[in-house]
């Protein structure tokens, strides 16, 4: 069937096998083809494409255990996100990291390392990660954790799914009094006020900044930061329930958008209308609205039209970090397309993982429509981001080239000599892994 990642750019024709169990893995991989597993298809780029065998995991969804006295969690690799966060916030429990949508597998938040609006204090997922479950190139299963099969483990925890088939992982949760979030909306007139906020707010939990891409001069990377905590229980109104897990209904996207329709014009008259709305300084806002708001609105990809979208997001070094978001910014703003939607975080130091994307500083994330121009723009902005020894998220990668890999990711070596050891290099291979030379 006809297969793509979340921004239907690139798409691809797949042989599709449905994994109910882990026989079923280790036929495939048996088989003697190369495969990728598939959690619930929202990498952005290729990296769950393979042609020759995409192995669906949404079947391996069962919880296998849950300890309700250190909050850690036993499930397959399959489990939703959002079932998660259904079956235990309002028990008190809350992921310890979180992407920006609910719709994600555990399995795949391990294969891309996510991280989150917590990751300068908290680290990504794999910081939280106690041990995982891998089927190997052999067919046979190892656990892997810290202690055991570490290079395993290390090289899985943001391995982009070509180390082996991830089954099961157990991981922690944090206790939460109530689901909502005690939320501080902070205005920055341009980036270096953004920059101050986020350095002088690092006590937070949570930051994160919509970014203007659009503005320029004085203005440039104009932008809202939005800081949270979650809000114990002696915060709340008097008489007012912790848990009342308002889930947003979902609007939609029925159709796909024209490409006219985003433009210079309708980018900056959207950012115009973001800016300006107002906010109350600070308030109580519910855990979907705060971590999940494009959730709310389903298939909201098609808005970029039949082509696709494209999201570039790097990661560039604080002491550069500064320098670097003023060049690419510049760049966007000039180039005039401008990004539809665009998020600034701070990182913390990067994780043990051998392909995970972040590391400390800041990381930017915009998206485009997949078209010629905004193609091109994308390969300027690879140069400045190497140029500031930054690199490219592989989860929402879909066409970068192989020195920007080999320029970025300094234990990449180490990543192709253990997936040679293991003969993964044989068994797992994506579209991703075949562009990038993985």
């Amino acid at each position: 069937m006809i297969l793509s990642g979340w921004g239907r750019f690139p798409r691809a024709d797949c042989a599709l096998i449905e994994a109910r169990d882990a026989g079923d893995i280790e036929r495939a991989i048996r088989s003697g083809h190369a495969l990728i597993a598939r959690g619930a298809g929202r990498a952005y780029g290729d990296a769950a494409l393979n042609p020759a065998a995409t192995l669906a995991m949404g079947r391996m969804n069962r919880l296998l255990d849950f300890d309700a006295e250190t909050g850690a969690l036993t499930c397959q690799a399959g489990v939703s996100l959002s079932d998660i966060l259904d079956l235990f916030t309002p028990r008190g429990w809350f992921p310890p990291v979180t992407p920006g949508t609910r719709f994600v597998t555990v399995g795949g938040m391990i294969a891309v390392d996510v991280h989150g609006k917590n990751h300068h204090r908290e680290g990504s997922f794999g910081a939280w990660l106690d041990w995982l479950d891998l089927m190997t190139a052999d067919g046979e299963v190892a656990r892997c954790s810290p202690t055991a099969n570490a290079d395993l483990f290390d090289a899985t925890i943001g391995g982009m799914g070509l180390t082996g088939v991830i089954l099961a992982a157990r991981f922690r949760l944090r206790p939460i009094e109530t689901d909502l979030i005690r939320q501080r909306v902070v205005r920055a007139a341009n980036l270096d006020q953004a920059l101050h906020v986020f350095e002088t707010t690092s006590d937070w939990t949570y930051s994160v900044a919509w970014i203007d891409c659009m503005a320029a001069g004085a203005a440039l990377g104009r932008s809202i930061v939005y800081l949270g905590e979650h809000a114990r229980a002696a915060e709340l109104p008097r008489g007012a329930p912790p848990y009342r897990r308002r889930r947003p209904g979902r609007l939609g996207a029925p159709f796909d958008l024209p490409s006219w329709t985003l433009n210079g014009l309708s980018i900056r008259a959207f950012n115009a209308v973001i800016g300006g709305l107002p906010r109350a300084e600070e308030s109580l806002v519910g855990v979907d609205p705060y971590f999940y708001p494009l959730d709310a609105v389903a298939n909201w990809n098609r808005i970029y039209g039949a082509r696709g979208f494209v999201q570039y997001q790097c990661a560039l070094p604080l002491y550069v970090g500064r320098d670097g978001l003023v060049e690419i910014l510049t760049r966007v703003s000039v180039h005039g397309a401008g990004a539809f939607l665009a998020v600034l975080k701070r990182f913390g130091p990067g994780g043990r993982g051998l392909l995970s994307f972040p590391l400390e500083g800041y990381t930017l994330a915009m998206d485009f429509p997949a078209n010629a121009s905004s193609l091109k723009l994308l390969n300027e902005l690879d140069a400045v981001t190497a140029a500031h020894g930054g690199r490219l998220y592989l989860a929402k990668d879909a066409r970068s080239a192989p020195a920007m890999m080999a320029a970025s990711y300094p234990r990449l070596a180490d990543f192709a000599a253990l997936r040679a050891r293991f003969g993964a290099d044989r068994r797992f291979g994506s579209l991703l892994s075949r562009r990038l030379e993985l």
